[in-house]
């Protein structure tokens, strides 16, 4: 039941959640966009559009008018039957500083998405888009055998199960020892649901495949495809090709080559740590380690005819893969969220992958460390992207690399349970104290709402402390 309570505990919510909506809605409230909204939030499974409260910090109620006399409640009720065929249910709360109008929307159906005027909609920032193709197949595939249990290949005799996959390898990564008999071999990978037994042979899945194939090739050419692609250009741009290779062998038992070959074909870097001057690699090792195992990880696999891709540059790395994340890519750092959790299991446990939501950290830690730019991670169309920088001297460093760089900072420390300063930031970019520009750099952060005061501490300027915006 939605009551007074309910509601005062929504206004006091740090932001608007993935299921609720504000509207001020004083006098009314535009049908067709109530219409997309109880689209949009059935499609997202379901939520809550509240009318009559502020959509901005701090939220306040203002009453609103809108649907105030039955017979409109229920004319608007009766269309969004007709319309979306779902069943809204409404509340009207009496509140001492108006009526406050809550229309409780359900979801949509397993494997049903929810369509207005010919769109399947979804939610972005205050306004409502077109669902993008990567939600509108994971929807359409609920209920469904997944990805990783579909079969890579069927009917196969125990000799070519062992022939097809490298069963060695995954001992190896589990850190077992290797059963003395192929049947105490075939018994593990069916217990990890890698392979099943019927009446005819064995059926190796494309999870056994993706990870422990010892040529994907092997397998139909929809999986093959699924191996990571390097590319290596010559300049800063894709107009000249040096190399453009195609993994060939399982995710798992392929990895540790895939790191050592993208690290050793970086550019060297000269990099000044301190007083001491030494040759290094342009990117940490650490680093690309955990971005080629996040993109390999988090990529959606049901998107043919894509794969990750690792593009070297000279003066960086792109690392991506198809997909869009179900996240926000400035939420990386402090949260977790995986389309594939039974990969990003078993990588876990053969080495492969870090602990959940430690990966991105790392990388930026190693950012600072090397006092590189920050990293930057990008949502496109279809596909997610995350790019390592070159070393840059601060002066050269753009605004968008510097916010960027301290936006991160805050983050990294808040997770570590220490506080952001002017001081942190500036041994951050490896600059003097003298140097004032920082508090232009947190200035800029603050205005654009990626950092906050951290009023707790002190309200001192010299001695502030800073917050990301979410915490």
């Amino acid at each position: 039941m939605i009551t007074l309570e309910t509601l005062q505990r929504w206004l006091d919510a740090p932001s608007e959640t993935e299921r609720l909506e504000f509207k001020e809605a004083k006098q009314q409230y535009d049908s067709t966009k109530l219409l997309r909204y109880c689209a949009a939030l059935a499609n997202e499974g379901g939520g809550f559009i509240v009318l009559g409260v502020t959509d901005t910090r701090p939220r306040q109620v203002v009453g609103s008018h809108a649907y105030a006399s039955q017979a409109d409640l229920n004319a608007i009720k009766l269309r969004i039957v007709q319309t979306l065929d779902i069943c809204v249910e409404t509340t009207a709360l009496q509140h001492p500083d108006g009526r406050v109008l809550v229309f409780e929307v359900p979801s949509r159906g397993i494997g049903q998405a929810i369509a207005f005027e010919g769109a399947y909609l979804m939610r972005s920032g205050e306004s409502t888009i077109a669902m993008t193709q990567d939600k509108l197949r994971a929807i359409f595939a609920e209920g469904q055998p997944d990805w990783f249990s579909q079969p890579a290949k069927t009917n196969a005799s125990p000799d070519e199960v062992i022939a097809l996959l490298d069963t060695q390898a995954y001992f190896d990564l589990l850190k077992l020892p290797y059963p003395t008999n192929r049947d105490a071999v075939l018994e593990r990978l069916e217990g990890e649901g890698l392979i099943n037994r019927s009446e005819s042979g064995w059926t190796i899945t494309n999870l056994a495949a993706i990870l422990l194939a010892k040529k994907l090739d092997a397998f139909p050419a929809s999986l093959a495809r699924k191996a990571p692609r390097f590319v290596h250009y010559e300049g800063t741009n894709k107009l000249k090709t040096r190399d453009d290779i195609m993994g060939t062998r399982g995710y798992a038992v392929a990895f540790e080559g895939l790191v050592d070959f993208v690290h050793a074909a970086a550019p060297r870097n000269h990099v000044v740590e301190q007083t001491l001057r030494e040759d290094v690699k342009m990117f940490p090792k650490q680093a690309l380690r955990e971005l080629i195992a996040n993109a390999l990880v988090h990529q959606d696999f049901n998107t043919s005819g894509a794969s990750v891709m690792i593009e070297m540059y000279d003066d960086r790395v792109e690392i991506s893969n198809p997909g869009l994340p179900p996240i926000k890519v400035e939420r990386f750092i402090d949260e977790y969220r995986s389309r594939n959790e039974r990969l990003a299991d078993l990588m876990r446990r053969l080495g492969i992958c870090e602990e959940k939501g430690s990966g991105v950290d790392k990388v930026v830690e190693a950012a600072e460390h090397y006092q590189l730019p920050a990293p930057d991670f990008r949502e496109g169309d279809l596909r997610t992207t995350a790019i390592m920088f070159g070393h840059q001297d601060f002066a050269d460093m753009s605004k968008n690399d510097r916010v960027r760089a301290c936006y991160q900072h805050c983050c990294l420390l808040y997770v570590s349970n220490k506080r952001m300063s002017n001081q942190s930031l500036r041994e951050r970019f490896g600059l003097p104290d003298s140097m004032s520009t920082i508090s232009q750099v947190i200035s800029a952060t603050k205005d654009i709402g990626l950092i906050k005061a951290d009023d707790s501490e002190t309200m001192s300027t010299r001695y502030a402390r800073y917050l990301p915006y979410w915490a």
